[in-house]
């Protein structure tokens, strides 16, 4: 008895399981690579102290919001909030350690659970790949939904289903919130400097619609019995000064990079951004190229040396552009700035989880709180004078005097980075182990 030859469509499905798997093997690589020359670029050195601004709260319209700088204060308050919680907890975070930080609130979640709250958790599959498997083991009284590593399926082609939940949301019993960039484990607690809110009032109840709306997009699961869907009880109440942009790759959806050009165009006085991973694309550089030119005072703040040294190499390649056109290059020196915030005019404010890199803002899942107060933006511009008391500023003169090794390591002005590190397919900067 003869085997007949494989069909046509048995070889193509044959070839989509093996490009699955290569892409995804690609991503591990990469993301086992950083974190080695992560590991390496760090050995032998202790934490630095860096300069932090107290939680400072400010009245908008009928609720509050307050900023963190610093990792211990906000977690402090969180899990104070999940402590106190009687009815729902949501929480959402893309990298959940599993360290002495990760299971505090761990035990917090379980804690309520187990006293019958209502606690729904999100965490993304891929970014915490190097955790143990043991605590990532939830009791049953905890709904939890972990985004998987690989969620195309056979839909490999499909490139809305490449994007990772970079978001970071707690709400408490509908009455807070809490939104921005810190991921959940020791190291953020003290050693990274990173920007987070909390907020109260009517906004609370929109980024209890981002959580629940992503957990119904993604609850379903291929094998074993889906989650229930997550229904809203309450209508919102709308406050003006206070709106949420999410980017929803599922969707199509990718609202922030427009929120930002329109915000930077329409600057007159100054554009002072800080961002953790800075690799535009080129409308967002001639944007602030633009902003520069007609006299608006443009900062950008981000690491001297970040925890992505590739992110590190292709950032530079804009530094030439944005010196000629009169914005200030500030380089965070001792520590890691993890923040994505801005503030512009002494007005308009945004803090959320998108960097500026085009994964943030044409692929991940992420979500953006923009304001607009003065009393906010002024609290923004004190922190940012802090961030840059501790800063080195890069001059046009430096830049054109560096060696020519640094100059082989720079993109060239207005060269794409890299397909492979830019792209929507790739997680190059999720890095199991490594953060975003």
């Amino acid at each position: 008895m003869t085997t007949s030859a494989p069909s046509v469509a048995e070889r193509l499905l044959r070839l989509l399981r093996r490009t699955a798997l290569a892409m995804v093997g690609v991503q591990l690589a990469l993301a086992i690579g950083m974190s080695l020359v992560d590991s390496y670029r760090r050995r032998g050195k202790k934490p630095k102290p860096f300069p932090v601004t107290k939680p400072r709260t400010v009245p908008i319209g009928d609720g509050t919001v307050t900023t963190y700088t610093f990792g211990k204060d906000l977690f402090d308050d969180m899990l104070a909030a999940i402590e106190g919680a009687t009815r729902q907890i949501l929480f959402e975070t893309y990298i959940w350690k599993g360290d002495e930080i990760g299971e505090r609130f761990k035990e917090a979640l379980a804690a309520a659970a187990a006293r019958g709250v209502e606690v729904y958790c999100i965490y993304d599959g891929f970014a915490n790949m190097v955790v143990s498997p043991r605590f990532k083991r939830f009791p049953p009284s905890m709904k939890v939904l972990r985004y998987p590593v690989y969620a195309a399926g056979w839909r490999v082609f499909d490139l809305r289903r490449y994007g990772r939940d970079h978001r970071k949301i707690l709400v408490v019993d509908d009455s807070v919130g809490f939104v921005g960039g810190y991921n959940i484990g020791s190291a953020y607690e003290t050693e990274w400097r990173d920007t987070h809110m909390r907020l109260t009032g009517p906004g609370v109840w929109d980024l209890k619609r981002a959580f629940a709306d992503f957990w119904n997009l993604n609850r379903r699961r291929r094998i074993g019995t889906s989650e229930r869907p997550l229904l809203l009880e309450t209508a919102s109440t709308w406050e003006p000064r206070i709106r949420f942009h999410r980017n929803v790759p599922r969707l199509w959806m990718f609202p922030i990079r427009g929120m930002y050009l329109e915000a930077i165009n329409r600057a007159s006085r100054n554009v002072w951004m800080t961002h953790a991973y800075f690799i535009p694309d080129q409308d967002f550089v001639d944007a602030m190229k633009a902003a520069a030119r007609r006299g608006v005072d443009v900062r950008l703040l981000i690491p001297l040396k970040s925890n992505h040294i590739v992110a590190d190499w292709i950032s530079r390649g804009y530094f030439s552009q944005l010196l000629d056109a009169g914005v200030r290059i500030l380089r965070y020196k001792d520590a890691m700035v993890h923040a994505k915030t801005s503030t512009i005019d002494g007005t308009w404010t945004t803090v959320g989880t998108a960097n500026i890199d085009r994964l943030s803002l044409s692929g991940n899942y992420e979500i953006n709180v923009e304001l607009i107060d003065e009393s906010l933006a002024a609290a923004m511009e004190e922190i940012f004078e802090a961030d840059e008391s501790n800063s080195l500023e890069l001059t046009i003169g430096e830049w054109e005097a560096r060696d020519l090794h640094r100059k082989f390591h720079g993109v060239r002005p207005g060269a794409a980075a890299p397909a492979a590190l830019i792209g929507p397919r790739s997680s190059r900067l999720s890095a199991a182990g490594g953060c975003r």
